[in-house]
């Protein structure tokens, strides 16, 4: 191969030695691709086959790249250039051609193509200029002569709906025949299969117009006249234009003309997506290829097939494309299993270095393949049996990360309460109605800024606290009050509250479910590997969980309201005979209590739904969360909070969203019994009197 291979450049570096200035360049470039194309063998390891597979493959690139070149310097040669040197020129391109054909053969019958294992940067280096192709070949080279008219650019450069050009309309290119203009006007759906496959065999910009208007319901017939128009927009009074003249037709014009629409099938749909999307394979915008390219990747259907796949990765220089297209030529090559051992090895280990439950199954169905030889079996167990650790270790991190994040949410809702619970001993049934009346705070601050969500949820934190504080402040000094030492009592009046505010937002803002915004940099998730991804939001939650907790310790710990408070919950009688209002204490108390709810209000707007009942879905778990971590403990508020967070999630996917709930309850009638104070219990002479 590589005697041939030298002798072939060495003739064809002798014949355009003969022409003029221009083909002295072009022998330049054949010396250059001949040291490029003899390096591999020179070379080459103990592995013949691969090295010949690289040889070939570069050898067949360089040809193809010397034809491109060939044929581009010569038409833009003057005619005096062209004629003396037609015969060297045609005997060069003969010769290029045969080269490429060989060399292409060679590299089909290789086992594994040394690009596709190779780095993309190198492989971009080596092909970034090689052609496209020959079955979309009139779409490639429109799209990478830079001397094409401006019309044609614009046709090529987007995908958009059909639209009239600066220059002209698109539909004037159309070259269909009779007996398609036959299918496209017939009112069976089943006769476009005609139309597509034939648009489908020659793809060209045009073509994909015509498509896209198939797909898009955009492409009208008329009885009256017998010909084709193209909608020009989306709404019902959008006009019309003839598909192929361009002349335009408004929406009143086209009522006598009675327009039916030219209808697809869904299959018939999904085949012009199938044909769009291997043409965007060839658009010169690397955004359109990384899009086509990442749906064959993480669908592995519909497929083109391997050799094209192999094609494109000899052409590729995007690394982001190129690395999709590798994947999906991993699904190609599993799906014909074809190419001998070490290329289906390749494609096993590319699709279990992506990991997804699609590349499982097509581990799984090569695992399971009794024409596939034992060494490509026992590579493809080894496979399974990582992508199956992986996505277990995947959804392990995710119930943690969710369990985290619904702790983060009970803990939020249980601090407020663990705060009056443990200092003044009351059962605040209302505590759900705060933790609503903070939300209903984030909804109120959008419909004042609405054009900027993120400042009014910042803007809600500090109202929330503020509004549903003073709320709770009036509760306490109205009804809580005149009930000390009446539990009872106290129950049912803050029951009564709850029942009071939920009729109150009922009223004034409607029982419908409101709906809040969620800003911009919350939006989205972190792709952390193929299976797991973050969601912004929870981490957001978390995050904020973190900071309130933090400035309640603070607050409890560092200041004078915080020493007054542990004064009172710890022993109250003596905290009077110190000189603490213990009155002011309860207000105070109830009210940062009731602004805390208020903040859980926030956080909980992002991720559920705003309605009267927003309290009501949390009001049992906050209660759960105070008696289990310790009755006045923040720490055990926290530490309760993450725990039953962490096990609901935990054990949602075993037994159900309900019954892990009343497993939980149960787990916690238990301990109680057997600690009735709970993780971490107060300590204080009253306490313990």
């Amino acid at each position: 191969m590589a005697k041939t291979l030298k002798l072939r450049l060495c003739s064809l570096k002798a014949g355009l030695g003969k022409a003029t200035r221009r083909g002295l360049h072009l022998c330049t470039v054949v010396a250059i691709a001949g040291a490029f194309s003899l390096a591999p063998l020179a070379t080459a390891s103990a592995n013949p086959v691969n090295a010949l597979s690289v040889s070939a493959v570069k050898s067949a690139d360089i040809a193809t790249r010397l034809l491109s070149f060939a044929s581009v310097t010569f038409s833009a040669a003057p005619a005096t250039a062209v004629s003396s040197t037609a015969a060297v020129s045609t005997a060069a391109v003969s010769t290029a051609t045969a080269a490429a054909a060989a060399f292409t053969a060679a590299a089909a019958s290789a086992s594994v193509p040394a690009t596709l294992t190779a780095a993309p940067d190198e492989q971009a280096t080596l092909l970034a200029e090689a052609s496209a192709p020959a079955t979309l070949a009139s779409v490639a080279q429109v799209q990478s002569t830079t001397s094409t008219t401006s019309n044609t650019a614009a046709a090529t450069a987007s995908y958009s709906a059909p639209q009239v050009t600066a220059d002209g309309w698109w539909g004037a290119q159309l070259q269909l025949s009779p007996d398609l203009i036959k299918a496209l006007s017939s009112s069976r759906v089943k006769d476009r299969n005609t139309v597509i496959t034939a648009l489908g065999r020659n793809i060209n910009p045009t073509s994909m117009r015509l498509l896209q208007a198939l797909e898009g319901n955009q492409l009208y017939y008329s009885r009256q006249n017998q010909l084709f128009y193209v909608q020009s927009g989306s709404s019902a009074s959008a006009g019309y234009n003839e598909l192929f003249t361009g002349s335009t037709l408004s929406s009143a014009e086209s009522k006598p003309l009675k327009l039916r629409r030219v209808a697809v099938s869904t299959v018939q749909r999904q085949q012009i997506n199938d044909l769009l999307r291997e043409a965007a394979l060839y658009s010169v915008s690397s955004a359109d290829r990384l899009r086509a390219a990442t749906a064959l990747a993480d669908s592995g259907a519909n497929l083109p097939e391997r050799t094209t796949l192999e094609q494109l990765l000899f052409t590729e220089s995007d690394p982001e494309v190129y690395a999709a297209l590798r994947t999906a030529w991993a699904f190609a090559a599993l799906e014909d299993m074809q190419g001998g051992d070490q290329t289906l090895i390749s494609a096993i280990e590319l699709l279990a270095a992506k990991g997804n439950n699609t590349a499982l199954s097509a581990l799984q169905a090569v695992a399971n393949n009794d024409r596939a030889s034992a060494a490509v079996r026992s590579a493809a167990n080894k496979a399974v049996n990582s992508v199956e650790f992986s996505q277990g270790a995947a959804a392990f991190a995710e119930n943690l990360f969710f369990g985290l994040s619904l702790g983060s949410v009970l803990v939020l809702a249980a601090i407020g309460l663990a705060i009056t619970f443990g200092v003044m001993g009351v059962i605040n049934m209302a505590h759900g109605e705060l933790i609503m009346i903070g939300a209903y705070c984030v909804w109120g601050l959008q419909q004042l800024l609405p054009n900027s969500p993120g400042l009014a949820l910042l803007l809600s934190i500090p109202m929330a606290f503020i509004v549903s504080g003073a709320v709770g402040i009036v509760i306490e000094r109205v009804v809580i009050s005149r009930l000390y030492g009446r539990p009872l009592e106290t129950l049912l009046a803050t029951f009564g509250i709850s029942l009071v505010l939920q009729q109150a937002v009922r009223t004034i803002f409607s029982p419908l479910n409101r709906a809040v915004v969620t800003p911009e940099f919350m939006q989205g998730s972190i792709q952390l590997t193929e299976n797991l991804s973050v969601t912004l939001t929870r981490l957001y939650i978390i995050a904020f969980c973190a900071v309130i907790f933090a400035l309640i310790l603070i607050t409890m710990n560092k200041t004078r309201l915080g020493l007054e408070v542990r004064a009172v919950s710890q022993n109250r009688p003596i905290a009077r005979a110190l000189g603490i209002h213990s009155s002011r204490v309860d207000a105070l108390t109830f009210g940062l209590g009731s602004g805390v709810a208020g903040m859980a209000g926030v956080a909980l707007s992002q991720i559920t739904n705003v309605g009267p009942n927003l309290g009501q879905n949390y009001i049992v778990d906050t209660f759960m969360v105070v008696v289990f971590g310790g009755v006045g403990n923040l720490w055990g508020t926290l530490t309760g909070g993450l725990i039953m967070g962490l096990a609901s999630k935990f054990l949602e996917p075993i037994s159900g969203a309900m019954l892990s709930k009343i497993i939980i309850l149960v787990a916690l009638i238990f301990f109680i019994q057997k600690r009735p104070r709970g993780l971490f219990p107060q300590r204080g002479r009253a306490v313990e009197a």
